[in-house]
């Protein structure tokens, strides 16, 4: 699967000179976490700003009313390519520590988070594949007190804790 099979195309954009209080009012009215920040011209770079960056003004005490999407946005910020497979996009987004991106090829096409990978993939199936009632049992079993009171550690490596210190 590529990043154009999954992405959500439904875009909410603001202009760089919008509030804080403005785009968190567009966020809400579109129920998204994050707004694409419009370029200026053709040859900028498109921004974008999210939960995060609104919760960072309200946190250091500056005032929404007053705070520009330009001062707290971040821009450039990183792309994905629409043909980008969504194994490369879950690693962009680990090494980036980022969890949403636009999607551009020439243009704004649309929008890839996190949600979309776990939602729109079979990427689980996996670990669902392993996960059968029996494991599940198992670990439900498990002495989770015992285990916690032994500092973390399985009975084996406790034997061999004071052995193997070289």
């Amino acid at each position: 699967m590529k990043a154009a099979d999954i992405m959500t195309t439904k875009l909410v954009t603001i202009h760089s000179l919008a509030t804080i209080a403005e785009a968190a009012k567009v966020m809400k009215q579109h129920q998204v976490r994050a707004l694409i920040v419009d370029r200026v011209s053709d040859q900028d770079a498109y921004g974008i700003i999210t939960e995060t960056d609104i919760s960072q003004v309200v946190a250091n005490a500056q005032n929404p009313e007053a705070t520009y999407v330009c001062e707290v946005m971040t821009k450039p910020c990183i792309v994905v390519n629409p043909d980008l497979a969504v194994e490369h996009i879950a690693k962009l987004f680990a090494r980036a520590k980022i969890r949403i991106a636009p999607v551009i090829k020439d243009k704004l096409l649309g929008i890839v988070s996190i949600t979309d990978i776990l939602t729109k993939t079979n990427c689980c199936d996996p670990v669902k594949s392993k996960l059968t009632s029996q494991t599940i049992e198992e670990l439900a079993k498990f002495p989770l007190d015992e285990f916690m009171e032994n500092g973390g550690k399985t009975e084996s490596e406790r034997i061999y804790e004071n052995w193997c210190s070289g």
